[in-house]
């Protein structure tokens, strides 16, 4: 019998072979703000009772390990933060003035290489339009009208990849949706 944390297979979605703790801990790490029981259940797509109970084991894994992040719960919601004591170690080593959520959300973008506005704003939330601005007035960016359609191709600049001693080859492919 199946755990109501763990997965059925599935070939259509790499991510159904995780977990619930673990799709659970992706969606907030990839929206980057604090989330309701109700929206990370329906972001799993699993009842509110398993996402709960998934939710906690998750935050009792990050309790017992030894590691610079948490879930920290914010009244009803919940989000994946860097544990106290810890920003004044980022603000170091960061050779650029980004917040954490803009740089998870350059992280999306660096991780797709290529991705549609309009799916990094699905994906990140409504804030990732302010990243957008402060991401394309650093040069960290680069941002083109679609072709076909309404929104924007973000990709990385020249910069970014300076700035991170990244490659361009070095950059795992992601498939993209066509343009």
């Amino acid at each position: 019998m199946r755990s109501p944390l763990s997965s059925p297979p599935s070939d259509t979605n790499p991510a159904d072979g995780l977990s619930l703790p673990a799709r659970l801990e992706a969606i907030l790490y990839l929206k980057g703000r604090p989330l309701s029981l109700a929206e990370l259940a329906e972001l799993a797509g699993v009842d509110r009772d398993v996402a709960e109970l998934g939710l906690i084991t998750l935050m009792a894994d990050y309790a017992h390990r030894d590691t610079a992040l948490e879930v920290r719960q914010e009244g009803r919601r919940y989000s994946l933060q860097l544990r106290d004591g810890l920003a004044g170690l980022v603000q170091n080593l960061l050779p650029v003035d980004l917040s954490t959520a803009t740089l998870r959300t350059l992280a999306t973008i660096a991780l797709r290489k290529r991705i549609l506005q309009s799916e990094l704003v699905e994906l990140r939330g409504s804030g990732a339009y302010e990243h957008i601005k402060e991401l394309l007035a650093q040069n960290f960016i680069e941002r083109r009208r679609q072709s076909a359609g309404r929104s924007y191709w973000l990709n990385l600049s020249e910069k970014f990849h300076r700035t991170f001693a990244v490659r361009a080859e070095e950059m795992q492919t992601q498939p993209s949706r066509a343009a």
